[in-house]
């Protein structure tokens, strides 16, 4: 799909930016893991060609890029049993040099930060300040439990095979490879399935740094369906941790039930943001932008608001000016080769399919009677001449979606608002629990004492007063409430704690069958 004409000056690709540029120097710095026109799985401590290899195109602009190299179930299975081999070796290697390595690896990182993250540009469509973000917050994050892990795993060790890992395509470095190397810091073996819809090639590079260094990770690519039953269902793994969506979280938490194994489940809830008795609509105005970043494509990101009926118009005046404003585009797309990268809040979504599912939603809620009131025009949004746009979708803001449809209980993924007016405090938190829990929420409110009052009965594992909340870094703990979360808790020292095994009969914080610890 070609770009509407604009009146916008014509725009062209950064100098040094593509994505032929960034894989030349993949292939230049990292040879053992990529090939002139694949990238590598790594098990066994070996790079390996096995795996066939789909085509993938950038959500960007559909230019070609590198495809996953998918692996059948006998050799995720064999994999899986080397990994092993390589836990039992590592639990056993002192925590100082277990340390010294996690270091030297995010010094690498540190070093090719700036490749990273034009990988994620074009493998996941982010923003090139949202990219180095994650780039930035995996090492700042991990070299926080580099510089504290000694009391953290006093008297506890390693689990009795190594982590696997298995986490959606929006936080490649920030979430599974910030996760993946304080696990390996406590002292496992790790492995990784690389996300279906994106993110092989910066994976990829992030595992050889790692490997080069002696860390203990295996990465391979594969179906869900095909590798569940080595990288969940194995004997050999000692604990699951999984990031996605409900449905797929379901089969996991399913499995791991079954077979009483350690798991983490961080799973999409309907994150809501309530506005009751509130006046500072300054506040609100600036902070609408920032709800967007990423196009919302993100697990603590507020596509509810849910608004008191007699504040509409003002909140209406606060809110359309700022969303009005929002910044969509190629995320490389300046006015001259030497130009700063653009400043956006949002590039595409994660692939076109996902765009017109999103559309078609939009107009499906539409059609059954939810209101439109503000609708973003590609005509306002910058791209290169001629360029692909399927896998963009502008800002769209519904009220009232019907219940019927998806937009009304479920996470969109993507840069659409829906608003419900309520009457009462009843109905305020009746509708801030749509989702039967969710990871994060704020209300909006002038007194405190009605923030108290309320806030217990919103069920989210963090609520913020008029602020939004996040996963968080360092010594911030991250859950959720319900169905969002199953299995132990993270965060901080509970990260450790969840990969790491304590004294007998030990209750670990977290969501589990038979009972909720929050602390």
């Amino acid at each position: 799909m070609a770009q509407p004409p604009t009146d916008q000056p014509t725009l062209t690709l950064k100098a040094g930016t593509s994505y032929a540029d960034a894989w030349q120097r993949c292939l230049a710095l990292a040879p053992e893991a990529f090939r002139d026109d694949r990238v590598l799985n790594l098990w066994g401590a070996t790079w390996r060609t096995d795996g066939r290899a789909l085509p993938a195109t950038s959500p960007v602009d559909a230019t070609p890029i590198a495809g996953a190299p998918r692996l059948d179930r006998a050799t995720a299975e064999r994999a899986v049993r080397a990994c092993l081999d390589q836990h039992r070796a590592w639990r056993h290697v002192p925590l100082p040099e277990r340390r010294a390595r996690i270091a030297a690896t995010l010094d690498a990182l540190t070093e090719h930060r700036t490749l990273l993250a034009l990988l994620l540009v074009w493998e996941i469509g982010k923003p090139w300040r949202l990219a180095l973000a994650d780039v930035d917050r995996a090492i700042d994050g991990v070299r926080w439990y580099v510089d504290g892990i000694e009391p953290m795993i006093a008297d506890r060790s390693p689990l009795d095979g190594p982590v696997s890992n298995i986490a959606s395509w929006n936080y490649p470095m920030s979430v599974l490879v910030h996760a993946m190397l304080v696990q390996a810091l406590a002292g496992n073996a790790v492995i990784a399935k690389t996300p279906t819809d994106g993110g092989v090639a910066c994976l990829t590079l992030a595992c050889a740094l790692a490997a080069r260094e002696g860390v203990p990770v295996t990465l391979v690519s594969g179906s869900g369906g095909e590798l569940s039953s080595a990288l969940v269902r194995a004997p050999e793994i000692g604990c699951v941790s999984f990031v996605g969506g409900r449905d797929t979280g379901a089969a996991v938490a399913t499995a791991v039930a079954d077979l009483g194994k350690r798991h983490i489940l961080e799973q999409e809830g309907l994150n809501t943001w309530g506005i009751w008795n509130y006046s500072d609509w300054d506040a609100l105005t600036a902070v609408i932008p920032k709800l967007f970043d990423y196009g919302k494509q993100r697990c603590t990101a507020y596509p509810r608001f849910v608004v008191q009926r007699d504040l509409f118009d003002r909140f209406l005046a606060a809110y359309l000016p700022a969303v009005r404003g929002l910044r969509v585009g190629h995320p490389l797309a300046v006015e001259r080769p030497d130009a700063p990268h653009p400043e956006l809040d949002f590039g595409p979504l994660i692939n076109a399919a996902k765009a017109k599912e999103l559309r078609d939603q939009v107009t499906e809620a539409v059609d059954r009677g939810a209101i439109p009131l503000h609708r973003g025009s590609a005509a306002d949004a910058r791209f290169l001449p001629g360029q692909d746009t399927s896998a963009y979708v502008q800002p769209v803001t519904l009220l009232n979606p019907p219940p019927s449809s998806p937009l009304h209980h479920a996470e969109p993924f993507g840069p659409v608002d829906t608003i419900v007016l309520v009457d009462t405090e009843a109905e305020l938190l009746a509708a801030m629990n749509a989702s039967n829990g969710a990871l994060v929420a704020t209300l909006s409110t002038d007194d405190r004492a009605t923030f108290d009052r309320l806030a217990p009965h919103i069920r989210a594992f963090k609520t913020g007063h008029g602020r939004p909340r996040s996963r968080g870094d360092r010594d911030e703990l991250f859950g959720g409430f319900g169905a969002s979360w199953r299995g132990a808790f993270v965060g901080g020292e509970l990260l450790v704690r969840a990969v790491t095994q304590g004294p007998a009969g030990e209750r670990l914080p977290g969501n589990f069958p038979d009972y909720h610890l929050m602390a």
